[in-house]
């Protein structure tokens, strides 16, 4: 009977670091290297480094796991997590989550496609409307870990759906749900996706 309450403490403390709250305020402290890429307040300047700001707690901190343990390669990245804890990294998220995210302006020719399949996906293509885990106004459903979409730099996405496409990247899971979706995307289809993205409100 000791041995098993033992290891059920063993368990639950095991479970309890591992899902270690994320601390905003110690965060501020843990960015520095991150805001030469993704700025201060993660919204970067430069659109081939994705703004951070307000993506979600849960997704910010999967993907740098991914990143940090090479299921999600990122050139960019390469070792700037390795000395990162849990903990680090679980702040870090809540900090660039609290955050808000600059707004975009979607080009004027991406609206109406961009549109269309943002809000309602393509029935002849069996493509999901992306709004339906992105949400409407494109900030994302934090509790399944579904990222805000909404003034994310549209390069960045768009380049994001071509590496799903092409499987370069995979951290979307066992599901495949990005994979599956992208892989049914023409160049047209995705560029007018994510300069619609890109002015979400």
């Amino acid at each position: 009977m000791k041995k098993l309450l033992a290891g059920l403490v063993l368990v639950f403390g095991v479970a309890n670091i591992a899902s270690a709250a994320g601390d905003a305020a110690a965060g501020q402290d843990k960015v520095a290297v991150c805001a030469g890429c993704h700025g201060a307040d993660g919204n970067s300047v430069m659109a081939n480094f994705p703004k951070l700001a307000g993506l979600g707690e849960k997704y910010l901190l999967k993907q740098m796991n991914d990143i940090k343990a090479g299921k999600r390669v990122v050139i960019e990245m390469t070792g700037l997590l390795d000395a990162m804890t849990e903990q680090d990294l679980a702040d870090v998220a809540a900090y660039y989550d609290a955050k808000v995210i600059a707004a975009g302006v979607a080009p004027a020719d991406a609206v109406e496609k961009g549109q269309a399949l943002y809000r309602g996906g393509s029935l002849a293509k069996s493509i999901p409307a992306c709004s339906a885990c992105h949400a409407p106004n494109g900030a994302g459903y934090e509790q399944a870990g579904f990222p805000a979409l909404a003034g994310q730099h549209a390069a960045y996405v768009e380049a994001q759906l071509v590496k799903f496409r092409s499987g370069d990247r995979s951290n979307d899971g066992d599901a495949r749900i990005m994979r599956d979706i992208a892989a049914k995307l023409s160049d047209v289809e995705i560029k007018a996706l994510s300069g619609y993205i890109s002015g979400l409100r």
